[in-house]
């Protein structure tokens, strides 16, 4: 883990493996933890947002407290999401009022494990006693007659310190390259996040990131992409 916090502060993006993240969250089996987990995906609401625009997106929200010294994990009072100064054109001043974390989801001890592990990892970019995490599942979906945006709004950037994204799972599906850039356009890293577990890391303050449509494999069955994206902000 020190040589992932090293190469994130100094390259700005850092890819965790799926074998490596999920024997830290203790989700190694196919089964048992990691189902459970996974299966908040199949209770998230419409995107209404996204709707708006054409888009096909389900999702939730939640924010904790983060404490890495400690390893606290503290919910916080659900309130609207609001997108940081200058990040998202498509939401500017617009306060989204998204459905909140199920209380199943919230207590997930996957969920728990995942938020100290970026706790740590967000300390070496600023050394901070606590963090303020947005948790967001999201489940995007295409048909033949309809591409997935996971990321409508194109290359940018969150408004925060540390971003990540969670491959959770991927059906029917192609497309969904990530794409993590220097402000200035060079590509740092691209990868298709196929494999459930893996975990893409980024400090949004040196970087923009990007995800490519996705298209279903068979035109005849919708395509799903289950991503868990949390950032970090200093408390």
């Amino acid at each position: 883990m020190e040589a992932a916090r090293r190469a994130l502060a100094t390259e700005g993006v850092y890819l965790l493996t799926a074998p490596d993240v999920r024997a830290r969250l203790d989700a190694r089996a196919a089964g048992g933890r990691w189902a459970a987990f996974a299966s908040h995906w199949d209770r998230l609401a419409p995107d209404p947002y996204a709707a708006a625009r054409g888009g096909r997106r389900l999702r939730r929200c939640g924010q904790f407290a983060v404490t890495p010294a400690t390893g606290a994990i503290r919910p916080l009072d659900h309130v609207p999401f609001v997108q940081p100064d200058r990040s998202n054109p498509l939401y500017v001043d617009v306060d989204r009022d998204f459905e909140p974390l199920t209380p199943d989801f919230v207590a997930d001890p996957v969920l728990r494990a995942l938020l100290r592990l970026l706790g740590r990892m967000a300390t070496a970019l600023d050394d901070r006693t606590e963090w303020k995490a947005n948790v967001h599942p999201f489940r995007v979906l295409a048909s033949a007659d309809g591409d997935g945006q996971p990321t409508p709004e194109g290359r940018h950037r969150d408004g925060v310190t540390l971003v990540s994204s969670l491959a959770v799972a991927r059906h029917n599906a192609t497309g969904g390259e990530s794409a993590v850039h220097t402000p200035d356009g060079d590509r740092l890293l691209a990868v298709t996040l196929t494999q459930p577990g893996t975990l893409l890391l980024g400090d949004d303050r040196a970087t923009l990131h990007e995800v490519s449509p996705v298209r279903p494999l068979d035109p005849g069955r919708p395509a799903v992409r289950d991503v868990l994206v949390t950032t970090l902000v200093p408390a």
